[in-house]
């Protein structure tokens, strides 16, 4: 087996707090040495400049830097623009997302699907940059159906991505049969799981219904018994999560990405927990 990736997800700071909260983050998550930082981009480019700077920084400390990309609402030359610009900083890897609707947005832009930003991407730089795609392995909220949604996942992948990495989920096997199916359909591309620490639950099940991850029933009324009790909302979220990475990593997971929501606290100790 390939080495295995392990990465760090942010979103880009709004105050001069939150960039010094993150920066302190990357201090204490830059010494497990990840494979990447990705940085997030908000809908519609909304925070175009936060990842712009973000990553020349993370790039700046040393470490890989993967922007995401979002093409719902942009034109050909603004990500002609931003793919310039972020190959003169050094970087080599990018998240292709096709991005969500902003409210109140009428024309979507020039690209319509994630396939087609990863077509322009490899049109307009070859091999330089490591794609990596969105997947879902409960599948995505408005696909309309199963089918649907691993066709399209086909589409990019065919269109030249690298890698993939998940929605995040707490049903292994959903992972587990995604990948099953990816490969009856000859898909050869590592699909790196994403996983979500549970710090506030209240905020994972509003993030959950949006997103389209499940959380399971037995966990929602188990985390509801604890009421205001946050010590054993976390002890649990860490047992869950952590059971759920190593058997994951167990069973052959190419890799973790942790959507850290820009904390450093409960994915170090996940990580400590499972020796890596």
């Amino acid at each position: 087996m390939s080495q295995r990736t392990f990465s760090f997800e942010f979103f880009p700071p709004k105050t001069a707090d939150g960039i010094e909260k993150l920066r302190n983050t990357r201090k204490q998550l830059g010494q497990l040495k990840p494979s990447f930082f990705s940085v997030t981009f908000g809908a519609g480019g909304t925070t175009q400049q936060g990842t712009l700077d973000t990553v020349a920084e993370i790039q700046r400390e040393g470490f890989e830097a993967a922007p995401h990309l979002s093409c719902i609402g942009s034109t050909r030359a603004n990500i002609a623009h931003l793919l310039r610009t972020y190959r003169e900083l050094g970087i080599r890897r990018i998240v292709a997302l096709r991005g969500d609707i902003p409210s109140g947005m009428v024309e979507v832009g020039e690209f319509r699907y994630a396939n087609e930003l990863v077509e322009f991407i490899r049109a307009e730089h070859g091999d330089w940059f490591h794609i990596e795609i969105a997947a879902y392995p409960e599948f995505h909220p408005q696909a309309r159906s199963a089918h649907d949604d691993l066709q399209n996942f086909k589409r990019k992948a065919d269109a030249g991505a690298s890698s993939a990495i998940t929605q995040y989920f707490f049903n292994a096997d959903a992972y587990f049969a995604f990948v099953d199916e990816c490969q009856a359909m000859g898909l050869t591309l590592p699909i790196v799981p994403g996983i979500m620490p549970i710090n506030n639950f209240t905020q994972l099940c509003r993030f959950s219904d949006s997103c389209g991850a499940e959380v399971p029933r037995w966990l929602r009324l188990k985390m509801q018994s604890y009421g205001d009790d946050t010590a054993s909302i976390k002890s649990l979220g860490l047992d869950v999560v952590t059971d759920l990475c190593d058997r994951l990593l167990t069973s052959g997971a190419p890799g973790l990405h942790f959507y850290t929501l820009n904390g450093a606290g409960a994915v170090s100790t996940i990580w400590q927990r499972l020796g890596l």
